[in-house]
């Protein structure tokens, strides 16, 4: 389905959309700006009425302890949970991969003070590790006593793609994890059975074919989907999100989100790109045209946000709360704004701490954001001809040592590779370290 064809679509439901009554308008997906009432979709598969904001927890606030050791920062979490559920969300993905372990448990210490009625769970298999039957029934099992739950609404085979069929038998097939899986959802512990992706598009084409053939049923697909990656992901590790949405709409499968923002780099976009959103909509968010994006496409059950503070949460809720889809000019409007991202020299990286802990100590994900950011806010010193080329320089150094102790930073990788495999975007994370450790050589020796 091209975008012109998208639009027609789109456009007649939102005519008839509006001429339904109040509730059926909010829960259709197309609301007109007035009172706050969150947007929910429905899943045709069975019936769930989802926010269409979801709350992604990989990226909890956090605090040190008493050891000097991250962990998740609980009250916060409780009452960001707590305002969430009031004002309408009710979807929360998790995972045991995220913030090394810890997601899971922050997340049933705060929903479980909710009626269980009141929300629906997503969590994962993430047997990124030993891929035995044991320790993988060992990791499901786990889930439920993190979560304190008894059943799982939705249950995706973490992160499948990267190495095709052969990588997918590995993880769920050969250890009998998929039949046992399969039985799971037959007994009613697991209600919805579906994946989430990152690969290549002949490794997406194989799990469509599985689906084609009888062979399982996904019940739902995650993807990564944002105005960028609609049509300017890499093509070769990644495939664009309009055909991934494309080949899942035309069966009918219903679709999450995950990186509607890259990371937050969606939110926080490049000085001159977010002039041109803010003089179309001055009031609102630059986060907000991401998600609206999203949210514009009908097959889309739920988009995820890893909120990390209340500022955020609330800006998002008062998106979907005051949902409009975008029009076919404002679509076009994002495509120009992506293809202007694509010349700005980021490192690929969401923040998602997959690569971590580096077993050297770098601080790959810090080294990566702090790097990004400076060349989203323009304090990216790029030669001695440039205005406050001195000030500049001396801005990054600063900022990175103080961002990224010295002995975490980049010039201390030693390319072993251990963060290769983790990677959920295939970022070639040893060569982009030495990059940045070179530009900040050569800005420490001013041969730029």
């Amino acid at each position: 389905m091209d975008r012109r064809d998208f639009i027609k679509i789109s456009g007649a439901a939102a005519l008839a959309a509006a001429c339904a009554p109040k509730d059926a308008r909010k829960k259709s997906g197309v609301t007109e700006e007035g009172p706050e009432q969150m947007v929910y979709r429905k899943n045709p598969k069975n019936g769930d009425e989802v926010s269409l904001l979801g709350f992604g927890c990989m990226r909890w606030p956090m605090v040190k302890d008493a050891g000097g050791k991250d962990v998740i920062d609980q009250e916060a979490v409780n009452e960001m949970v707590d305002y969430a559920i009031a004002h309408g969300v009710n979807y929360f993905d998790t995972s045991p991969a995220y913030l090394q372990g810890q997601s899971e448990k922050a997340a049933g210490i705060a929903l479980s003070r909710h009626p269980r009625s009141s929300y629906y769970i997503a969590t994962k298999l993430s047997n990124f590790g030993d891929q035995s039957k044991k320790a993988s029934i060992q990791m499901y099992r786990n889930s439920f006593l993190q979560l304190n739950t008894d059943y799982f609404d939705y249950y995706l085979l973490h992160s499948i793609g990267r190495g095709g069929k052969d990588a997918f038998n590995q993880r769920y097939v050969d250890n009998g994890m998929l039949d046992f899986l399969l039985g799971e959802k037959e007994a009613g512990r697991i209600r919805n059975l579906g994946f989430s992706f990152h690969g290549a598009r002949h490794e997406f084409d194989y799990f469509m074919e599985l689906h084609d053939s009888g062979q399982i049923q996904w019940d739902f697909v995650q993807i990564e989907m944002n105005y960028v990656d609609w049509t300017h992901a890499d093509g070769v590790r990644n495939v664009n999100a309009d055909y991934l949405y494309a080949q899942l709409d035309k069966r009918g499968i219903p679709i999450t989100i995950m990186e509607p923002l890259l990371g937050g780099r969606l939110a926080n976009v490049p000085a001159g790109i977010a002039r041109q959103m803010k003089e179309r909509e001055p009031l609102k968010s630059i986060a907000s045209w991401a998600f609206r994006f999203c949210g514009t496409y009908p097959r889309v059950l739920c988009t995820l946000s890893g909120m990390t503070g209340m500022d955020p949460l609330k800006d998002n809720i008062q998106t979907f709360c005051h949902f409009k889809p975008l029009s076919e000019e404002e679509l076009s409007f994002l495509e120009q704004m992506a293809v202007q991202m694509k010349e700005y020299p980021l490192v690929n990286c969401t923040d998602c701490k997959y690569c971590m802990p580096c077993p050297w100590g770098i601080d790959i994900p810090g080294t990566f954001q702090h790097y990004n950011r400076a060349v989203t806010e323009g304090t990216y010193a790029q030669s001695r001809e440039q205005k406050d080329y001195a000030r500049l320089k001396k801005a990054y150094l600063v900022s990175y040592d103080r961002a990224v102790p010295s002995v975490r930073q980049a010039d201390h990788c030693i390319a072993c590779g251990e963060c290769l495999s983790h990677c959920p975007q295939s970022i070639a994370i040893p060569g982009q370290l030495r990059r940045i450790a070179r530009y900040i050589e050569n800005l420490k020796q001013d041969l730029l």
